[in-house]
């Protein structure tokens, strides 16, 4: 007997009615429509007047432009409607078959996530693992989606000129995995044609040039600067980081910053903020005065221990409903929205942060 209540696992998509029946609603379909009502017969004459087509062979080719191009403007707009997927393992009555990364890749709204700053860190360190282990582990339409998210990424870089660092790190360990995958195209599984996979590592080093080359100008300012703050607040703007390299160059900034970024007390409390205290004593390294080098151990230890990892906001996991999807903190605050379709009765003690190894982790089977 087929199942026949609603699983509250997944409202489906949204559907309308129209004069040839049901079909599904899109988001940009309005946009889509517009563009294509723009490229009519009349256009498709107006520019061929010099080898006009009989009626059939015109409506033929004015179809296939208005396939191209529909398929031009919908080259990455359709991966990031969704901001939820359902998270399944294993076939159930109601459901059969599983969810893969590439699929949750395709359908969270990555693309979006990385225009909020909070979220940006995320997606960077979530493709970097991607690229480190899961990359032949992709689909070709995830892996499309991949490289679009990260041209994106890396636009975005280029033109707002901040976190730089990030994306070299990103696209190094990218590049060394292509070169791989491409040195030993026999022996590894390649989604498509070698010739695209070399395309894409020519392109990657494309990103690295740029990135090398890229020159932040010095700003200009009439108002307060960072050198009238007193030394106590730029001590404590230090303190804040959680980034070792981030603390070594807000000190190349002035003479005042480097003396306070080399500060002893700066560099234990950052050791002990990233790792434990028996992970400090088997690297202790004294400097010449007899004292403990922070700083060289914090350098040290990263290289053997992993650093905790802070983002400003990440991926959720709801237990109830196994559902992994991006929360919305102005709805939920504005209209009590969960971010998805939940049935617990107190869904925020359903809900647990999701890491960029958990979210990989997650579909391991």
């Amino acid at each position: 007997m087929p199942f026949l209540g609603q699983d509250w696992r997944s409202p489906g998509w949204s559907w309308i009615k129209t004069e040839d029946g049901w079909k599904r609603f899109e988001l940009f379909s309005h946009e889509l429509e517009d563009n294509n009502n723009n490229l009519d017969l009349k256009e498709l004459q107006d520019e061929n007047k010099e080898n006009l087509f009989p009626g059939e062979d015109c409506e033929v080719v004015a179809k296939k432009r208005k396939k191209d191009h529909f398929n031009n403007n919908t080259r990455s707009h359709f991966f990031y409607q969704e901001k939820w997927i359902y998270v399944q393992k294993e076939s159930t009555r109601e459901r059969h078959g599983y969810c893969t990364l590439g699929e949750a890749f395709n359908r969270l709204d990555f693309s979006s996530a990385i225009q909020d700053i909070r979220r940006f860190n995320y997606v960077v360190k979530l493709l970097q693992l991607i690229a480190k282990s899961q990359l032949t582990s992709l689909s070709g339409a995830a892996q499309k989606n991949y490289f679009n998210v990260l041209e994106k990424i890396v636009r975005k870089v280029l033109e707002d000129q901040q976190n730089p660092r990030l994306i070299k790190d990103l696209l190094q360990d990218l590049g060394s995995t292509l070169c791989i995958l491409i040195r030993e195209v026999g022996k590894s599984v390649l989604v498509g044609n070698i010739n695209i996979w070399i395309f894409r590592m020519e392109t990657i080093l494309n990103w690295q040039q740029q990135l090398n080359n890229l020159q932040i100008p010095k700003q200009v300012s009439n108002g307060v600067t960072l050198d009238d703050l007193p030394l106590h607040m730029q001590n404590n703007i230090l303190c804040k980081f959680s980034d070792g390299w981030d603390i070594v160059n807000f000190g190349q900034v002035t003479s005042a910053l480097h003396v306070l970024s080399e500060d002893r007390h700066l560099w234990k409390k950052l050791c002990q903020y990233h790792f434990a205290e028996k992970q400090s004593c088997r690297h202790l390294i004294l400097s010449e005065k007899g004292h403990v080098d922070w700083k060289l151990m914090y350098f040290t230890l990263q290289k053997y221990y992993p650093k905790k990892e802070q983002y400003g906001d990440t991926l959720q996991f709801c237990r109830h409903c196994s559902i992994l999807f991006w929360k919305d903190c102005h709805l939920a605050l504005l209209f009590k929205d969960s971010g998805h379709p939940c049935t617990a009765n107190d869904p925020d003690n359903c809900f647990m942060p999701v890491s960029p190894q958990h979210f990989i982790d997650l579909f391991k089977f």
